[in-house]
């Protein structure tokens, strides 16, 4: 990916927040995924995934994170956004490592905030890259923004 960006402080900050949700969350089967935005103003919001039994009504992290933002401060930007995964019990590595966002919260990220910047895994070392590097021939309802 062209738009690769190395992660400062603050974007460790919101790695760190992520993951300190999601230990604090970890149930099995049920909360694997933490998420952490911090808007345009600065503030982060947390969220764990929210799964069921029928999976189609399972929620991602991120969406709940952007929804504890929309409800606090409404429109206020998405600055970055991370998602991170808990492994298993039976996983070797413990690391709770930075994974990408599903095609859906991809969608649902460009469509609060098209300038958001995602934090993605990159080997050993997370970086950043623009929303829209993730999402190609972005799908509208009508003309393109």
């Amino acid at each position: 990916m062209k738009g690769r960006i190395k992660l400062g402080k603050a974007d460790q900050e919101l790695i760190a927040a992520a993951r300190a949700t999601i230990r604090r969350c970890y149930r099995g089967d049920w909360q694997e995924v933490g998420a952490a935005l911090r808007t345009r103003s600065g503030k982060i919001f947390t969220g764990v995934n929210l799964d069921a039994y029928l999976g189609r009504m399972a929620v991602c992290a991120e969406a709940v994170a952007l929804g504890h933002a929309v409800v606090d401060l409404g429109d206020a930007g998405i600055d970055t956004i991370v998602a991170v995964r808990h492994p298993t019990p039976q996983d070797k590595n413990q690391t709770i490592a930075v994974v990408s966002p599903c095609g859906a919260c991809r969608e649902l990220i460009f469509d609060y905030d098209p300038k958001a910047r995602v934090i993605v895994p990159n080997g050993k070392s997370p970086s950043i890259v623009p929303i829209g590097e993730l999402l190609p021939n972005k799908y509208t309802r009508g003309p393109e923004r």
